[in-house]
C-alpha cells in the first residue's frame, strides 16, 4: 500500500478540492434526518443564481467525477454536489439500500437548505437518482439531465454486461478489488485506449476511491428497483429531459439510450457524442458541457 503523502491518488485530489474551492463550494455536511447525513459541496454565499444539482454515479466521490463541470457551470449556476450514501461521509442507520431511497435523502438535503426548484443531472447511477426525484417531484425539478444512465434497465441487461466483462458478479466489475478488475471497468467506460499503468497505480486507485464502505455498498447494487424485470419498469416524466450519451458506451450500449428517449415520453431528446464512451463528461467536458448548457439555458 502506498503512504498516503506518496500516493498519486491522493495528490490528485488535493488538487481536485483546491478546483471545487476556486469555484466557489465549500465541503459541508448535514444531517437530513435523525439516520442520515449527508456529505456535499455547496456554494460559501448565496446567491439569485439558478440552481445545478450534479449526482455522481457508482465509482468514487463526486469530486472525482464533476470537476470540469463545476469549473465551467459556477459562472451561471448554484451548484451542489452531494456524495450520496455510503459515499464519502455520506451515511444511514437505515436499512433501505434502493436508489428511491437515495433520491428522497437528496430531496431532503435541498428542503433543509431551502431549495425549491432546481435543475438536476446524473451520470449513470447518479441517473438513476435523478430520474426518481423528477418523478417524485416535478414541481420542485425543472429540467433534467440524464447521462450515460439506463434508466430502462431491464434483467437481461445485466446479464449481457457481464459477458461483456468476463466476469460473474456485478460487484467484481462496479467494486474492483484487483488491477485486473479495475483495468477491465475501464476498458468499458472510456473510449481511447489508455497508455500501459502499473499495477502500483491502479492499486493505489482501488486503496484510496474503491475500499470504503464495499459491503454496504454491495448492498446499494443488490438494492436496485431497476433491472430487475424483464420489461422498463419507470413512466415517462412531465419535465423536459436531456439524455446524453456516449456512441461508444459499454456500459450501457447507445441502444438502451434510444429506447429510453421514446419510453420518456415527447419531452425527451437525445443528443449522442461520437468517439466517447460511458464518462463523455469526462473524455470531452468541453462538448459536454456546451450540449449540456444549450439545454438548460433554452
Amino acid at each position: 500500500m502506498v503512504a498516503s503523502c506518496l500516493s498519486p491518488t491522493s495528490l490528485y485530489g488535493g488538487y481536485l478540492r483546491r478546483c471545487f474551492t476556486a469555484s466557489g463550494l465549500s465541503s459541508q455536511t448535514i444531517d437530513i434526518d435523525h439516520q442520515t447525513s449527508i456529505h456535499f459541496w455547496g456554494p460559501t454565499t448565496a446567491s439569485h443564481k439558478p440552481v445545478l444539482l450534479l449526482i455522481h454515479g457508482f465509482g468514487p466521490v463526486c469530486l472525482w467525477q464533476w470537476r470540469r463541470q463545476v469549473q465551467f457551470f459556477c459562472a451561471d449556476f448554484d451548484i451542489y454536489v452531494p456524495d450520496l450514501i455510503f459515499f464519502g461521509d455520506s451515511t444511514t442507520t437505515s436499512s433501505d439500500r434502493t436508489e428511491v431511497f437515495q433520491a428522497v435523502s437528496i430531496g431532503k438535503l435541498l428542503e433543509k437548505l431551502g431549495i425549491e426548484r432546481y435543475a438536476v443531472m446524473g451520470t449513470s447511477y447518479g441517473g438513476f437518482v435523478a430520474y426518481h426525484m423528477a418523478y417524485m417531484w416535478p414541481e420542485r425539478v425543472e429540467k433534467v439531465v440524464i447521462a450515460s444512465s439506463a434508466v430502462n434497465l431491464i434483467r437481461r441487461d445485466n446479464e449481457e454486461l457481464l459477458q461483456r466483462a468476463k466476469l460473474k458478479e456485478i460487484e467484481d466489475l462496479m467494486l474492483p478489488r484487483t488491477a485486473e478488475q479495475l483495468r477491465t471497468l475501464t476498458s468499458l467506460a472510456v473510449f481511447k485506449r489508455l497508455p500501459t499503468i502499473p499495477n502500483f497505480l491502479w492499486n493505489d486507485i482501488i486503496d484510496k476511491l474503491y475500499s470504503d464502505n464495499r459491503e454496504e455498498k454491495k448492498g446499494l447494487l443488490k438494492g436496485l428497483t431497476l433491472g430487475r424485470e424483464d420489461t422498463p419498469n419507470i413512466s415517462p416524466l412531465q419535465q423536459e429531459v436531456l439524455i446524453i450519451w456516449g456512441d461508444h458506451d459499454q456500459i450501457f450500449p447507445l441502444e438502451k439510450a434510444i429506447e429510453l428517449k421514446e419510453v420518456l415520453g415527447e419531452k425527451a431528446k437525445l443528443e449522442v457524442m461520437k468517439k466517447t464512451a460511458h464518462m463523455p463528461q469526462v473524455e470531452f467536458p468541453e462538448r459536454f458541457n456546451a450540449i449540456v448548457k444549450n439545454f438548460l439555458c433554452a
